[in-house]
């Protein structure tokens, strides 16, 4: 398995819980945040599926490109229909990488990592929050999540 291969197979036994623990929830709770000043349910999940494709597009492009503007969700079925075509499109970016592109140096947050480095710090972004998204769910009355990563 090439280091790319590993790198989407890891990534998308994340990403596919994501699907997992947003199914569990409703529509009342998109707009949920559990404190003031917090990112609502649907902002924390659109951040996390919108990250991985930035990640992907500064390696691609050699410097950093930010994410594009996300759009507004109101139920869960909208929050479900984004999250399935950003993977789409990210793992379709991802694979798309050249193996010059992930070895190249580039810049972010001011420090300078290869960038196939670059894409697991993405990875381990997005499963950062996908704790935090647990957690959310637990506060709105999920009582059963799945496991934290899909190996199917």
């Amino acid at each position: 398995m090439t280091q790319k291969s590993a790198l989407i197979t890891g990534w998308m036994s994340h990403r596919k819980v994501l699907l997992e623990i947003v199914g569990k929830l409703e529509d009342q709770h998109v707009s949920y945040k559990p404190w003031e000043g917090a990112m609502s349910l649907s902002e924390l999940v659109l951040h996390m599926t919108s990250a991985m494709g930035m990640f992907a597009q500064t390696v691609k492009n050699g410097t950093f490109t930010p994410p594009a503007a996300q759009p507004e969700v109101n139920t869960i079925n909208e929050l479900k229909e984004t999250i399935q075509k950003e993977t789409e499109e990210t793992k379709s970016q991802l694979e798309s990488l050249t193996d010059d592109q992930l070895a190249q140096i580039v810049e972010f947050a001011g420090m300078q990592m290869p960038g196939i480095a670059l894409l697991e710090s993405g990875k381990d972004h997005e499963i950062h929050h996908k704790g935090q998204l647990f957690t959310y769910a637990r506060l709105v009355g999920v009582e059963e999540l799945p496991f934290f990563i899909n190996r199917s």
